[in-house]
C-alpha cells in the first residue's frame, strides 16, 4: 500500500512530490518549511516559532498517513544559522520530550525562502503495539552511557571538535 499526503502547499504540485508518503508501516514525511495556510512565512525572524510551525504541519501530515508524533523515530532539522540550534532543540523537544526519535541538526547554506531558517523532516513507523516504543527507550537507557545522568548522551553526540551533531533530546 502507498499512499500519498498533501499539505496544499504550491512547491507540491510544481515540484513534483508529496508532504508525506506512506508505504506498508513507514511514514516519510518531506522537508517541511514554515508556510502558512496562505503560503506566507510564518514567524520570520524566529526559529522557534518557524519550527512550531514545521512541527505542526508535520503533525498533520502524519495524521493524514494514519501515523502521530509518537510513531516518529527520527527527525532532521536543517538550520541556516547554527546559533538558532538551542532554542529550535528545545522546540523539538516539547513535541518529542517523551518519544525521543533519533535526530540530526545541520547548518545549511540556505533554504528556498531567505526568510525560512529552519526546515524539518520526519520518518515514522507505525508500531501495531504502542508499548514496544517505551520498552525500546528503557532497553536503551540500561545501555552504558545512557542511563539517568545523560553525560554518556552528550559525549556520543557531540563531534571531535566539539560540536553538537545531534539533539534527540535536551531536558528531562
Amino acid at each position: 500500500m502507498r499512499k500519498l499526503v498533501s499539505s496544499g502547499s504550491p512547491y507540491e504540485a510544481r515540484v513534483g512530490f508529496s508532504r508525506a508518503v506512506r508505504a506498508g508501516a513507514v511514514v516519510a514525511v518531506a522537508g517541511t518549511a514554515p508556510l502558512g495556510t496562505d503560503g506566507s512565512t510564518v514567524g520570520r525572524g524566529d526559529a522557534a516559532a518557524q519550527a512550531r510551525r514545521c512541527l505542526a504541519i508535520i503533525a498533520a501530515a502524519l495524521e493524514g498517513a494514519g501515523a502521530s508524533l509518537r510513531h516518529v523515530v527520527r527527525t532532521r532539522i536543517l538550520l541556516t544559522r547554527i546559533e538558532d540550534w538551542p532554542v529550535v532543540a528545545s522546540v523539538h523537544g516539547e513535541y518529542f520530550r517523551n518519544i525521543r526519535p533519533a535526530c540530526t541538526v545541520v547548518q545549511v547554506s540556505g533554504l528556498i525562502d531567505r526568510d525560512w531558517l529552519v526546515e524539518i523532516e520526519a520518518d515514522a513507523v507505525v508500531d501495531d503495539d504502542p508499548g514496544a516504543a517505551q520498552e525500546s527507550l528503557e532497553a536503551a537507557e540500561m545501555h552504558e552511557g545512557f542511563g539517568a545522568g545523560g553525560a554518556g548522551r552528550q559525549r556520543a553526540l557531540a563531534s571531535p571538535g566539539g560540536r553538537l551533531c545531534a539533539v534527540p533530546q535536551l531536558h528531562r
